[in-house]
This record gives structure tokens, C-alpha cells and sequence, in this order.
């Protein structure tokens, strides 16, 4: 088993927290599908956010929607990460806490979703 590095204080904390920052990243880009395609997704989306025309705060709302996928597919996969290593087997708890996690990204999906369509409909409704 690995030894738990020390401490860091200061901006070597920062700095050390920033590489951590994007390990994960890199893991969840090289072995989480859902995370993959969801980064093309934010991506598509975030370049038409810049062209539709609405108001900057319209934007800034469907920006944060969108990018709010990300962050609770990330913790969600951390969810199933942890529920792995602790029940390599199948348990009633695993499963549960695996199905709750995938439920905060249905969720997150189906907010982002509803408010991209009241954005059109605001579009079209001039």
C-alpha cells in the first residue's frame, strides 16, 4: 500500500492541489465514457451559447447548467470508484449508492436539458 504524502502548505499546496486537479481529469477523460462524452457535449454546447442571441445572463445560466454535467459526473464517478474498491461484489448498499449517484447526473442532465429548451422557446417566442 502507498504512504500518504506529507502536508503541503502554502502555494505548494496549491500547486500540488492543481496537478491532483488535473490527474483526475486525465483519469475521467481515459476511463469514463459518460464523462467523455459529455465533455463533447459541453463543448458543442458552449461554442452555440456564444452565438444564440440572448441576454448575458441567459448565457451565463446555460453555461452553468451545462458545465454542471461535468462536475456531478466527476463525483459521480468517484461514487462508483470508491463503491468498487470497497464491494468488488454485488451488495444491496453498492448498488444503491452506484444508482443514487447516477441519479444526480439524470437530474443535472434533465435541468440543463429544460432550461436549453426554454432558452429556444424564448428564442422563437422573440
Amino acid at each position: 500500500m502507498d504512504k500518504k504524502p506529507a502536508p503541503k502548505t502554502g502555494i505548494a499546496r496549491i500547486r500540488t492541489a492543481f496537478f491532483y486537479t488535473l490527474k483526475g481529469l486525465r483519469h475521467a477523460m481515459a476511463h469514463e465514457a459518460a464523462f467523455r462524452q459529455e465533455v463533447l457535449l459541453v463543448g458543442i454546447l458552449s461554442l452555440i451559447i456564444v452565438v444564440l442571441p440572448l441576454s448575458l445572463l441567459w448565457k451565463g445560466l446555460l453555461f452553468f447548467a451545462t458545465a454542471l454535467v461535468l462536475i456531478v459526473e466527476l463525483l459521480n464517478s468517484a461514487i462508483e470508484a470508491v463503491v468498487d474498491l470497497a464491494s468488488p461484489g454485488f451488495h444491496e448498499l453498492a448498488g444503491r449508492a452506484k444508482d443514487m449517484g447516477s441519479a444526480a447526473v439524470f437530474i443535472c442532465l434533465s435541468l440543463a436539458g429544460i432550461l436549453w429548451l426554454l432558452a429556444i422557446v424564448s428564442i422563437i417566442s422573440g
